[in-house]
C-alpha cells in the first residue's frame, strides 16, 4: 500500500471521539423552541387578562365631567415667592389629639376650631374641650361624614358667639360657653335652583347683621373635593344671609371652587379664593358696585384656601399645593386635557390620587393690589402639612389644616 492509499484508509477508519457537543446543541435547540412557546403563552395570557380590563375602562363611565380651562404660566418662584424653610420653625400643638382643624378663631387666648370628627372644640392651655357637635355619631369614615358633619370656616361674631360653616349641615351660630347651637341655614337646601352641597367658609359683618359664606359646589360634596378640583366646573357661589330678615341671597355665582372668604374693612366687598383658578376674586356685596366682581390677585404660585387678616393690614393666604416654576404642575398640565382626567378617575380613588399630589406648604401675606410682601415655605410639608388657614394672634401664626392631626404655631419674631 502506497503512502496516499494509507492516508485515505486512516481517514475512513479514524476512531470517533464521543463528546457532549451534539447533545448540547440538541438541548439548545430545544431550549430555544421552549422559550418561544413560553413567551407566546405568556403574551397570550397577558392579552386575555388585559383585554377585559381595557374594555371595562372604555365602557366604564367616569365619575367626573371635566371642562377645559386655561391657567396662565405660573409665576417664577423668586422675589417674595423665593422658597425658604421658615415654616419649619413652627411647632406642632395637640399632635394626634385632634384631626383636621380646618379653621381657627380666638376669644382672648382661647382658640376654637372644628375637627374632622364633627366637633367644635376650644383649646385652653394644653387641654381640649368639646363645645358642641352638630351631627350625630358615628364619625370617621367617608360614608359617615354627611351625617357626622364637617365644620370648616369659623369666625367670632360681635356678640362673642361663633359662626360656623359646616360643609353638610349648614351655617350655625354657637354659644361658646354653653355649646347651644342655632342653625341659620340648612345644608343641602335648594337656593335659586341649586343645592347647597359644599358650604365652606364664612365671614361676618361687625354689626352681625350680614353673614357671607361660600358654597364650593352644587354638584360635589366636601368628601369628593378632588372630583371638584379635577372637574373644574363653575358651579360655586357666594351667598349672603341676613340675620334680621332671615333672607338668603346669592351674591355671585359661576365660580370654580370658591373657598376662603374675607370681608374688606369697608364691608362693601369680600375677597374669595377661587381655588381651581389659582386666584383671589373681589366680590362687591354692597355699595355702588354691588353685584360686580373683579380680580384681587391673579396667577398665584399655589392654590389658595382660606384668607384671614394680618396685623399689618394685609391678608394671610394659605396654600397646601403649589405650581412650581421652574418645575412641573400636574393640575396645570391636566387643565387642557380632560380626557386624561376622566381616565385617571376610572382607575384610581380620591385617596390614592392624594398620594400623588406633592406636599408643599406655602403661606403668603398679600396687601392691596394683591402685592406679596412676605412668604413662608415648608417644601414637602415636613413640619406643617396640608395647610388650610393662617390665623394670626398675639404675634403668632396658628396654622389650620384640613387633614393633619395637629395645629402648627409659628412665632413671627423668629422669621
Amino acid at each position: 500500500m502506497n503512502e496516499s492509499a494509507g492516508l485515505r484508509f486512516r481517514r475512513l477508519h479514524r476512531p470517533q471521539v464521543i463528546t457532549d457537543e451534539l447533545p448540547e446543541q440538541r438541548h439548545k435547540g430545544s431550549s430555544t423552541y421552549s422559550g418561544k412557546i413560553f413567551r407566546v403563552t405568556l403574551l397570550s395570557l397577558g392579552v386575555l387578562l388585559l383585554l377585559p380590563l381595557l374594555v371595562i375602562i372604555l365602557i366604564l363611565e367616569s365619575p367626573i365631567k371635566p371642562e377645559v380651562f386655561t391657567l396662565k404660566e405660573p409665576p417664577m418662584m423668586k422675589g417674595c415667592w423665593e422658597p425658604n424653610l421658615k415654616l419649619r420653625e413652627a411647632q406642632r400643638l395637640f399632635e394626634d389629639q385632634l384631626v383636621g382643624p380646618e379653621s381657627i378663631a380666638n376669644i382672648g387666648d382661647v382658640l376654637f376650631s372644628g375637627t374632622a370628627d364633627g366637633k367644635i372644640v376650644k383649646l385652653v392651655g394644653r387641654r381640649i374641650h368639646t363645645v358642641t357637635r352638630f351631627g350625630k355619631l358615628p364619625c370617621g369614615s367617608r360614608e359617615d361624614e354627611p351625617t357626622c358633619g364637617r365644620p370648616l370656616g369659623i369666625r367670632v361674631g360681635p356678640n362673642g358667639t361663633l359662626f360656623v360653616a359646616d360643609a353638610y349641615l349648614g351655617l350655625f351660630e354657637v354659644n361658646p360657653t354653653t355649646g347651644e347651637a342655632t342653625r341659620l341655614v340648612n345644608g343641602g337646601q335648594v337656593v335659586a335652583g341649586r343645592k347647597l352641597s359644599f358650604i365652606n367658609d364664612v365671614a361676618v359683618t361687625q354689626d352681625g347683621k350680614k353673614v357671607y359664606f361660600t358654597d364650593s359646589s352644587s354638584r360635589w360634596q366636601r368628601r369628593d373635593y378632588m372630583h371638584l378640583i379635577m372637574e373644574a366646573t363653575p358651579d360655586g357661589r357666594v351667598l349672603e344671609y341676613n340675620t334680621e330678615t332671615k333672607e338668603l341671597t346669592v351674591m355671585m355665582e359661576d365660580l370654580r371652587f370658591p373657598n376662603g372668604i374675607q370681608l374688606l374693612p369697608d364691608e362693601e366687598s369680600v375677597l374669595v379664593a377661587e381655588t381651581t383658578m389659582a386666584r383671589i376674586r373681589r366680590v362687591h356685596v354692597a355699595g355702588l358696585n354691588k353685584g360686580g366682581m373683579d380680580t384681587f390677585v391673579d396667577n398665584l404660585p399655589g392654590f389658595p384656601d382660606n384668607i384671614r387678616p394680618s396685623s399689618t393690614g394685609g391678608y394671610w393666604v394659605a396654600m397646601s399645593a403649589v405650581r412650581p416654576n421652574p418645575g412641573f404642575s400636574m393640575l396645570d398640565f391636566l387643565s387642557q386635557r380632560p380626557w386624561i382626567k376622566k381616565f385617571i378617575f376610572k382607575l384610581f380613588s380620591q385617596d390614592i390620587l392624594m398620594k400623588f399630589v406633592p406636599r408643599y406648604s406655602l403661606v403668603a401675606e398679600l396687601h392691596d393690589g394683591g402685592v406679596c410682601t412676605r412668604s413662608f415655605h415648608d417644601p414637602n410639608g415636613l413640619v406643617a402639612a396640608y395647610i388650610s388657614e393662617v390665623h394670626e394672634h398675639d404675634g403668632n401664626l396658628y396654622l389650620g389644616s384640613f387633614r393633619s392631626p395637629y395645629i402648627a404655631k409659628l412665632d413671627l419674631s423668629k422669621v
